[in-house]
């Protein structure tokens, strides 16, 4: 460990180690490094719409759930599942850091995996959903933003900066 001769010295080696990610010359632990920000430029736009989404899918899927759950369970307990992944989504990007890069676009490809199965579902095999989900027809009811935010999502994250 290397000696410090005041305590200014040791605390502009800690500063010097947070920028850039070393202590006394060696990598710092990954919980030591700076996270990078994934919601800044065009991820502030998704935090955004995924944060809308959230919204809408979690409310939608209560009061479907409250009002008519005999109805259409399926499409309600999907609406539900679509909450769930965009509030998980919307937090990584906040969270921000490599994990959580990592973390999101796993489940944005799972979230376009749901939108391409249920959309293709709804078309071939209409009468399974007595009411539509989010994700029914591909997201036309929500102008088709849940079959573009996942692959849009996952561009950005793969050309995000790394920290």
């Amino acid at each position: 460990m290397a000696e410090y001769r005041s305590a200014s010295d040791a605390a502009a080696a800690e500063t010097a180690a947070e920028t850039d990610g070393t202590v006394g010359g060696a990598t710092a632990p990954a919980a030591a490094r700076p996270r990078f920000d994934l919601g800044q430029g065009p991820g502030r736009l998704l935090v955004w719409l995924y944060g809308v989404f959230t919204v809408a899918a979690a409310s939608r899927s209560i009061v479907q759930t409250i009002l008519d759950f005999d109805r259409a369970p399926l499409a309600y307990l999907l609406s539900a599942a679509a909450a769930v992944v965009y509030a998980f989504i919307t937090y990584s990007l906040v969270r921000g850091g490599e994990q959580a890069r990592r973390a999101a676009l796993v489940c944005c490809a799972a979230e376009l995996a749901g939108v391409l199965i249920v959309g293709t579902w709804t078309l071939v095999e209409p009468s399974a959903f007595p009411d539509s989900t989010v994700w029914s027809g591909y997201g036309m009811g929500y102008l088709f933003i849940p079959v573009l935010l996942p692959l849009s999502a996952m561009v950005w994250l793969r050309r995000v900066p790394r920290g």
